[in-house]
């Protein structure tokens, strides 16, 4: 993979692992518009590989992405911005819908465009030393990559509002308690952290992960009726499966299975 300012590579001891990184580390990562295009770049050579978890961090210890390029914002007009937000949502968008668990391993600051790439993702671990905010107000902007909306969907509109609306940085521990982290690791522990849950979710059914993401993300703009029966129709889909033959399979002999994505 020839990027410039992302690097992937396949974690040495599971093939259906690999980790990416935001690699701009003098600009604490910041997301240039060359970052979005490679991250699209990424996800179109890794879309249709067997690749079952990505694990997305950040070069450097002080930063996961700082926030968008403020620079390359300068001389913007409303047509220019409209447009960049519509490329980062879509980008973003595109990496969280592929089928594959994206695990954001936060290692410093996730403010701005860095916030909503974790957000972006299915966890969300962190460092004790990282910082998350929607600081874009106290540039005279708003969030523009899905902040707004994924972080209501996430924390509640209340506190949504409070962290959108004051440009409020807050702790990883306060991400813990407000349900936005899944867990928080001394900093020398977040990487293996990390890995170890992508091992364990590469090891299940991935036809049933990717199902399961499904369910909840699809359910969560329906009423509880329509969402039950999507659930149901979700569950009845994975009885097709061949993983569900082996899995059952292996419950009852009691061995572990061997998915094969099928």
């Amino acid at each position: 993979m020839g990027f410039e300012t992302i690097e992937f590579k396949k974690s040495e001891t599971n093939e259906y692992v690999g980790v990416l990184t935001i690699n701009r580390p003098k600009a604490l990562n910041a997301l240039n518009s060359q970052v979005i295009d490679e991250l699209e770049g990424f996800r179109d050579e890794i879309a249709g590989t067997d690749l079952r978890v990505i694990v997305v961090t950040g070069s450097g210890e002080k930063s996961f992405v700082a926030g968008a390029d403020i620079k390359e914002m300068k001389n913007h007009s409303a047509e220019d911005a409209l447009r960049m937000a519509r490329r980062g949502q879509g980008v973003f968008g595109l990496l969280s819908g592929m089928g594959k668990t994206m695990v954001a391993a936060v290692n410093g600051f996730a403010l701005g465009g860095g916030m909503e790439l974790a957000l972006a993702c299915d966890v969300i671990f962190a460092s004790e030393k990282a910082k998350f905010g929607l600081p874009e107000v106290s540039l005279g902007l708003i969030p523009g990559y899905g902040g707004t909306q994924r972080l209501a969907r996430n924390i509640g509109v209340s506190k949504a509002k409070y962290f959108a609306l004051s440009g409020d940085i807050f702790s990883a521990s306060q991400a813990y308690e407000m349900g936005l982290v899944s867990k928080v690791f001394a900093p020398e522990e977040l990487m293996p952290g990390a890995m170890k849950f992508a091992d364990t979710v590469a090891s299940r059914a991935p036809l049933a992960v990717a199902k399961a993401k499904m369910a909840i993300e699809d359910g969560l703009s329906l009423d509880l009726k329509a969402a039950l029966e999507l659930e149901a129709k979700c569950f009845s889909e994975i009885f097709n499966t061949e993983d569900k033959t082996e899995g059952i399979a292996a419950f009852i002999e009691k061995r572990q299975p061997n998915f094969q994505g099928k």
